[in-house]
């Protein structure tokens, strides 16, 4: 953790861009928003390293079948996940969870680095079923700041929760400032 930590340091001496966090559970969820860039995964990781923190996040299963980068993502905290299927993910990644004496998250819910109109519902699923909080992680590059905000425990009104989320991002715009979405769930529109 250490050499992690000098790294993530020496970043931040060399960039334009700061790091800025507020305190995080033992056991969260951070969703990382506006993803729009391959550099969110590197703000992610310089974030983390910095706090001294270990974390997981879910890559899709062929970055951690490549040579090299597969060895490098899987050492950081990479879990693969095969996207032909769900596998019951939402329900292995909770249990992981509840069995840890601490965890970190990071999902990045859009799911893409493209533009898409809905977010995926896992990270809602999963801090539902493990009962554990969000954290608002975010990239701004107006502001060219980076690392996450306040703790957020999800109610189960999905239209409420997903305000309080827009309310939060409002303004803030990924590294590819194009590419940002607004943060919406499709169960925002089937609970009405």
């Amino acid at each position: 953790m250490a050499l992690t930590r000098v790294l993530a340091s020496a970043y931040l001496t060399m960039s334009r861009w700061k790091l800025t966090t507020e305190p995080l559970p033992e056991k969260v969820i951070v969703i990382g928003a506006p993803h729009t860039s391959n550099w969110d995964g590197v703000f992610m990781a310089v974030s983390m390293w910095k706090s001294g923190r270990s974390f997981s996040f879910l890559v899709k299963d062929s970055v951690v079948k490549a040579p090299v980068l597969g060895w490098f993502v899987k050492k950081i905290g990479a879990v693969p996940v095969e996207r032909s299927a769900a596998h019951g993910l939402v329900e292995q990644v909770a249990t992981r969870i509840r069995e840890a004496d601490t965890f970190t998250l990071c999902i990045t819910p859009k799911g893409t680095r493209s533009p898409r109109e809905f977010w995926k519902s896992g990270f809602y699923r999963i801090a539902m079923e493990a009962d554990v909080p969000i954290q608002f992680g975010f990239i701004d590059r107006t502001t060219h700041t980076f690392g996450w905000g306040p703790t957020y425990r999800l109610t189960g009104d999905v239209r409420a929760d997903m305000d309080v989320i827009r309310a939060f991002y409002a303004g803030k715009l990924g590294v590819k400032p194009a590419n940002t979405s607004v943060p919406r769930l499709r169960a925002e529109d089937e609970n009405q």
